[in-house]
């Protein structure tokens, strides 16, 4: 192990090395959730886990969180043994779920405040805490009406609010902002970075790359169960290299002529990109750029635009996992 490997094993705040996890479901084949799995996040940093649907997502933050245990491997959290002293874990983790675990027929300080006498807080220090965690999340006007009555991004924040009751020092997020709107997924992503800011370990699984490209300091991409790249989002942008040729049809019934275009000069496959928009990569952009309209005008092809660009982070996804990071959707993982 070289010193600066070291440096950052001794740094990391979550560590897992190893880990695997199988099913054996009724009447269907065994299910590797986990394969050897290994993650290592610093201190203070949000870490992003992207996959596609069964990559063991959910699985790796179950383990983490004490939910399920590991058939091998192990993992700590700053420094504290997860399967050794899984109570422990628990006192210094905050979790929020695919799905808002709330009361919907207590109030929105009442649903704190309940979380706060469970965690034995006393009855003045979880109103207090409920109070600071209701201005936090911008919820003041509402923490006197019930949970059912508020909207999807207001139980969300709720929710999360409510993972943070303990003000742990490190947070599992799966996928906090599913479901949202994007004025609800912008200001949930502000309550993150403050979070960060002020010395909160984040961990989170999310199906929208905007999100990891906002949020996260380091992206792991997990299929079949194992970290198969890892990075910053500009890491990961680097490495599948070249340019991209994008270009938006204006009809449908085009779209396989302009694979065959596209195709021609293309260094890689044709991918889809939205409804109408197709995107290939190319080694010498304006070049492939300039022969592409040519062969588009000729073969009587009408585009909205079309243009170069840098690869994506979903770029980066359709390489290494081989689909589009949209097909990933929810997780639905064995159990």
């Amino acid at each position: 192990m070289s010193p600066d490997t070291a440096t950052i094993r001794a740094m990391a705040f979550i560590e897992a090395s190893g880990l695997v996890k199988t099913y054996h479901p009724r009447g269907a084949p065994v299910v590797r959730a986990l394969d050897g799995l290994d993650l290592s996040v610093p201190e203070g940093t949000v870490a992003a886990l992207l996959g596609p649907n069964g990559a063991g997502k959910t699985t790796t933050v179950k383990v983490l969180t004490t939910l399920i245990r590991p058939d091998a491997g192990s993992a700590t959290i700053d420094g504290v043994d997860v399967l050794a002293d899984p109570q422990q874990i628990r006192r210094m983790s905050g979790a929020s779920g695919q799905y808002a675990a709330v009361d919907e027929n207590l109030t929105g300080f009442e649903n704190l405040f309940m979380v706060g006498m469970l965690y034995h807080l006393g009855r003045r220090r979880a109103a207090q805490r409920a109070r600071e965690l209701i201005e936090l999340f911008d919820l003041v006007d509402a923490q006197n009406r019930p949970v059912k009555g508020f909207s999807g991004g207001m139980r969300r924040r709720i929710d999360l609010a409510g993972a943070l009751v303990i003000n742990p020092p490190v947070l599992f997020l799966d996928e906090p902002t599913t479901g949202l709107d994007p004025r609800s997924r912008l200001a949930l992503w502000d309550v993150i970075e403050t979070l960060v800011a002020g010395g909160t370990t984040v961990l989170l699984t999310t199906q929208y790359l905007e999100e990891a490209d906002r949020l996260a300091d380091s992206i792991s991409i997990i299929d079949n169960g194992r970290v198969i790249a890892k990075g910053t989002a500009d890491e990961l942008k680097s490495s599948v290299g070249g340019q991209r040729i994008a270009v938006s049809l204006v009809s449908e019934s085009d779209a396989d002529a302009m694979r065959e275009i596209l195709s021609r000069y293309g260094s890689g496959p044709v991918a889809s990109d939205g409804a109408r928009g197709l995107v290939v990569p190319v080694s010498n952009g304006a070049d492939a750029l300039s022969r592409i309209m040519t062969d588009t005008a000729a073969a009587g092809v009408e585009l909205h635009d079309a243009g170069m660009r840098r690869p994506t982070l979903d770029d980066v996804f359709l390489q290494l996992t081989g689909h589009a990071a949209e097909q990933a959707g929810d997780e639905e993982e064995a159990a």
